[in-house]
């Protein structure tokens, strides 16, 4: 924002944020508590061994998304009223960052472990490669081959704010 101070900023930074890692923490937990109680239904014992490979990678890694997307608000607990705002936002981002690319290999295991137990081994493969990349699409590739969006736009507000500066009124014309 154009008229902000430099800690208003990061304050916005941050609640940007925390609306991220709330949608994020939803989604991982929904999924980590399904897989918890995967192995107590009726049909897990009949699961093969690369299904229960499967099952703990996305596991571990449902975990491991739950425990960053989480740690933000420990480490905002740790430095409440400090005024360390900036490395808090910092922090966050990264942990962000990494529970999403967990929250990634998540998501893809437990796509493998599911389409492996309903369908052929290489159907499963090639739906799970799909997924993995349209995952990877609209978290990565989009993301950013686009982060440079509000730029542009800026850049192009600015020249067509500095043309019509230069160009005298002219009265528009009524059709």
């Amino acid at each position: 924002m154009k008229n902000e101070s430099e800690k208003q900023r990061w304050d916005r930074n941050f609640s940007d944020l925390l609306q991220e890692l709330r949608v994020a923490q939803t989604g991982v937990q929904i999924l980590f508590a399904f897989l918890l109680t995967l192995p107590f239904s009726s049909g897990f014992p009949n699961v093969t061994a690369f299904q229960k490979d499967t099952y703990v990678v996305a596991l571990i890694a449902a975990a491991f998304a739950t425990a960053m997307i989480i740690s933000p608000v420990a480490f905002h607990r740790a430095l409440f009223r400090q005024g360390r705002k900036p490395e808090l936002v910092r922090y966050a981002h990264r942990m962000a960052t990494g529970g999403l690319a967990f929250m990634l290999i998540a998501m893809v295991s437990s796509i493998l472990l599911i389409t492996d137990y309903l369908l052929n081994f290489w159907v499963a493969l090639v739906l799970t490669a799909i997924a993995g990349a349209w995952f990877l699409t609209f978290w990565a590739a989009i993301p950013f081959a686009k982060r440079n969006w509000m730029d542009e736009d800026v850049e192009e507000e600015d020249e067509d704010f500095a043309k019509n500066a230069a160009e005298p009124n002219v009265p528009a014309q009524r059709s």
